[in-house]
């Protein structure tokens, strides 16, 4: 009786089988990895482009749970299928150390051209790679979506046994921390400049940041008294670096209204030109003024900003929820939160010296906020508990400390250099 030859048509059509099956293992690992590194950013901008491809690639990954659902059922079919065949194909030729040598050689396999050449590819050609299987993908999913409903359904009971809610809706990170962590890490690795990040999460902070965290407190704030006499109230204005100034009268929580420098001067030009000029003496601010505009101190810098642009207005005071005044803030101050200072002509220079002396000790101002400081040296200080560099100190000692006293925490050593009152003016510095 004749053996049967081990290289018949049976063995090639299995071989050709699990080749067959290895490219499309490939396929379904390198289509998984494509749509889920794909940027929906830059997806839905090569579908704005007529990109059609790229359009069902977004429409794909909208509901990703399907979608992984699918693929892996896809990719483990025919991997465990090619295994099966592999298996059957090495016993006939070897033996029984075939499933040995089988095992072997299909993990070599996989591994290299089924997850590792495919996945690499899918990684460096991301969107490109999306939009080119996603006609594929779309049909295996209509094809598998029972099936992947039905283990939807198993995984979400076993899970609700262990506690464990799913929402497939929510998205683990928000597009605004994944805008915020791309920025970060192109600058950790040297992609986006220093400067360029600073702006770009200025901007995406807006939403985040309320107008106390920024404002000018009503210490500083320069007002004209309403009772004053004309004369000091036009030397007062013209000496100013402002262009609007409050009025109050009485005392300064009592803010009557907001002079601008060009309407007091057209006032008092009016009132002084001319032969029947009725001079200085007729000269009444509360008929100058204009309105004043509060806002509460808990309105976010974005909302504020929209504020600003709806009512054609730059100037704002602030107040706390009893209506005390608390500081001001402009449109201004607003925007350098995104682009950093911005001076002109008349603004008071106020230099800023953030280099170490020879101890190491940074010589910084009390009343210096905590972002700027942060900005300027790349640390990363606590913002949470207080604005500035003084009340984070004094929130964490929990009392107001006294002129030479030190301390440490969040990695850094800080000891008061100078203090007026119960206000800390300048600060010593240094990481730990």
């Amino acid at each position: 009786m004749d053996e049967t030859p081990l290289l018949d048509t049976a063995f090639w059509t299995t071989a050709a089988a699990i080749v067959g099956l290895l490219v499309l293992s490939a396929f379904f690992s390198g289509s998984e990895t494509a749509l889920t590194a794909a940027s929906r950013g830059k997806l839905r901008s090569q579908a704005d482009r007529g990109n059609k491809g790229a359009e069902r690639a977004l429409h794909l990954t909208e509901d990703s749970e399907r979608l992984i659902g699918s693929v892996l059922l896809g990719n483990n079919l025919v991997n465990i299928l090619a295994a099966s065949l592999a298996t059957a194909l090495f016993t006939r030729v070897f033996g029984e150390s075939g499933v040995a040598l089988a095992t072997l050689v299909m993990t070599l396999l996989v591994l290299i051209f089924a997850e590792v050449l495919p996945k690499t590819y899918a990684i460096t050609n991301a969107e490109t790679a999306a939009a080119r299987v996603s006609p594929v993908i779309r049909v295996v999913i209509l094809l598998f979506s029972p099936v992947v409903r039905m283990v939807q359904i198993l995984v979400r009971g076993v899970l609700r046994v262990f506690g464990v809610q799913t929402d497939p809706d929510s998205r683990v990170l928000s597009v605004h921390e994944e805008i915020a962590g791309a920025i970060t890490l192109g600058h950790s690795e040297g992609a986006v400049g220093k400067e360029h990040r600073d702006r770009l999460l200025g901007a995406l902070d807006l939403g985040d940041r309320t107008v106390e965290e920024i404002m000018l407190h009503r210490s500083a704030i320069e007002m004209i008294d309403a009772d004053a006499e004309p004369e000091q109230i036009l030397s007062q204005a013209l000496q100013s670096p402002h262009t609007r100034l409050p009025v109050y009268r009485g005392e300064q929580e009592n803010i009557i209204g907001l002079i601008h420098a060009k309407d007091l001067l057209r006032a008092m030009d009016r009132l002084m030109r001319g032969d029947d000029a009725p001079g200085l003496g007729e000269f009444d601010i509360a008929q100058v003024a204009m309105k004043p505009y509060f806002v509460p101190e808990t309105t976010t810098l974005d909302d504020q900003m929209r504020q600003f642009l709806r009512r054609h207005t730059h100037f704002a005071l602030v107040v706390d929820e009893y209506g005390a005044l608390q500081g001001l803030i402009t449109l201004e101050d607003i925007l350098e939160e995104i682009v950093g200072e911005i001076t002109d002509e008349f603004d008071v220079e106020e230099t800023i010296n953030l280099t170490p002396g020879p101890d190491g000790n940074y010589l910084v101002d009390g009343g210096m906020t905590i972002r700027d400081l942060n900005r300027a040296t790349d640390w990363s200080l606590p913002d949470e508990e207080a604005n500035t560099v003084a009340g984070l100190v004094i929130h964490e000692a929990q009392s107001i400390p006294v002129e030479g006293q030190c301390f440490s925490f969040h990695g850094f050593r800080f000891e008061v250099a100078a203090r007026e009152q119960n206000r800390l003016t300048q600060l010593k510095i240094r990481k730990l």
